[in-house]
């Protein structure tokens, strides 16, 4: 009973601290969707030349895309003069966006986590031009501002030094959002991540889930649209990418 009770116990803390952290999400979608800029069911046997490689490893399969990481542990090059580190699978879309309605059908087919991460090649002041992402997993869904955050290179070389963490967490703070959520293994949800000036909100089967407004979000110009895949294998479906205006407040 008492193992009961302290397991309740942590799962209400859980809950509490994604709560106390994180900023109200907009009941209403943030985004009016405009054109539509890409649009993929994965059903034939030819696919579109935007889609590329990116981290190993990924294929159409069974009519849709399926991710696994194999990247696992670090591990020496084969030439022996660097280390491959670990890291999710990630397959890349070059789709030049600014604000833009993401939605995708996700299947958790034993990995922990999937993504939708947009990047700028060419913005060198954040780790492999990562600007932001939405990464879902069983029990939450993360919005992550990584130009202003986790991949700003000043921040990532702060880190290198114990005696910065203060000034790390100071400059980390409301650059990401977790929310908690219940999704199941094997089950197919439908994913849409709006992005909006610089607020991000995301919905599955059409409940909004999470939302986060921080600098990075607004980047100019969003080059690339790429999902990841942490853990065993993950399947994405019928993809389609719109642009997008600010939804009109009724």
């Amino acid at each position: 009973m008492k193992i009961r009770l302290f397991l309740s116990s942590c799962l209400l803390i859980s809950a509490a601290s994604f709560a106390a952290d994180a900023p109200k999400i907009p009941s209403k979608p943030i985004a009016e969707k405009k054109e539509l800029l890409f649009s993929d069911e994965m059903n034939s046997s030819e696919h579109d030349k935007r889609w590329h490689r990116v981290v190993d490893t990924f294929a159409f399969e069974n009519n849709a895309l399926k991710g696994t990481q194999t990247r696992v542990k670090d591990e020496p090059s084969k030439d022996g003069k660097s280390i491959i580190t670990a890291h999710a699978a990630v397959y890349g879309l070059e789709l030049p966006t600014k604000d833009s309605v993401v939605e995708v059908k996700m299947r958790f087919d034993g990995c922990t986590m999937m993504d939708v991460e947009f990047d700028d090649r060419k913005y060198t002041a954040a780790h492999y031009g990562h600007l932001g992402r939405a990464q879902i997993r069983l029990d939450k869904v993360t919005i992550m501002d990584e130009r202003e955050g986790s991949q700003n290179l000043i921040i990532k070389e702060l880190r290198k030094d114990p005696a910065k963490k203060d000034e790390v967490n100071k400059l980390m703070a409301g650059k990401s959002a977790t929310f908690p959520v219940k999704l199941e293994q094997n089950k197919e949800y439908t994913v849409t991540v709006e992005t909006v000036g610089d607020e991000m909100r995301v919905s599955i089967d059409g409940k909004a889930v999470a939302f986060l407004k921080s600098p990075g979000i607004g980047h100019e110009t969003k080059s690339k649209i790429e999902l990841g895949v942490a853990g065993q294998s993950g399947w994405f479906d019928d993809i389609k990418v719109w642009n997008a205006a600010p939804a009109k407040k009724k």
